[in-house]
């Protein structure tokens, strides 16, 4: 393994591992080891189920923008993607070493390409899907990196941006940093208003499908289920049973959350030919 730096991604992941205490927490974030291990459980995981709903039937090469240690990497190529992994950190922990040591495992082809998604070292139109989990929040430009991923779809193409985490006013962004439990250690959360991620999808020239606020979708409530979400509303109302409690109720409150840093989910098509 990589030696751990001073405030970098990789000694913050180092140090969540390290405390007993937080041990749910990386097992929601699949940081256990082994790897596989983790990354077989979010193959299975609702969140990959919804995720596998929302591309259907596609299938074709992918490009798992910001991959981490590769979990979606592994998802995406179990379910028959051609995948490549984009990954800036080196890291044999949470990096692109990771990745290269899951695939080898697990007998899976990943290909690797270490470097930032702003300006991707690919030529136009030669992905189906774009898949962004947990990346656009970091991102150094977001229409940038919006533009560059429009660009490398073939007409048609997806994007899905997974669990980004949005703010309601600028003012509450630090709210959100304060309460993050790695901002601290390596100091690299973000997060943006809604506005800003649906204008940067769609100045991009894609097409936006769906957005799925905090209550719309098992991605975003991960590690619980909008189910589980329905049982508790369901509890405090005093309700007999969740299905009392509808899809639409669930995402009116979505819609009305000002909680900083809540998750949203986006899927936005290349106009042009049917995938």
């Amino acid at each position: 393994m990589s030696s751990v730096h001073a405030g970098t991604w990789e000694n913050a992941v180092a140090a969540l591992k390290a405390q007993p205490e937080q041990r749910a927490l990386v097992e929601a974030c699949f940081y256990d080891d082994p790897l596989h291990a983790a990354a077989d459980r979010y193959h299975a995981s609702g969140e990959w189920v919804a995720v596998r709903g929302l591309l259907g039937a596609r299938r074709g090469h992918a490009l798992d923008m910001g991959a981490g240690r590769g979990i979606s990497s592994y998802a995406l190529a179990r379910d028959g993607w051609q995948v490549t992994a984009l990954e800036p950190d080196g890291s044999d922990l949470v990096g692109a070493g990771a990745i290269r040591q899951l695939s080898a495992d697990a007998g899976v082809p990943i290909e690797v390409v270490q470097t930032w998604g702003e300006k991707l070292p690919f030529a136009d139109e030669v992905f189906d899907v774009v898949h962004c989990r947990q990346v656009l929040h970091h991102a150094r430009d977001l229409k940038q990196l919006c533009l560059e991923s429009a660009r490398v779809l073939r007409p048609g193409g997806v994007l899905i941006a997974t669990r980004e985490h949005v703010i309601s006013t600028p003012g509450d962004l630090q709210i959100f940093l304060d309460g993050h439990p790695l901002h601290c250690l390596y100091g690299g959360e973000n997060a943006y208003l809604l506005d800003q991620y649906l204008g940067a999808i769609s100045g991009a020239g894609l097409r936006i499908e769906q957005v799925l606020n905090p209550y719309q979708s098992d991605i975003n409530t991960y590690p619980d289920s909008v189910q589980d979400v329905k049982r508790r509303w369901a509890a405090k109302l005093r309700l007999p049973v969740a299905r009392l409690i509808p899809d639409a109720l669930l995402g009116w409150f979505g819609d009305r959350s000002h909680k900083p840093g809540r998750l949203y989910t986006f899927l936005a098509i290349k106009p042009g030919a049917t995938p």
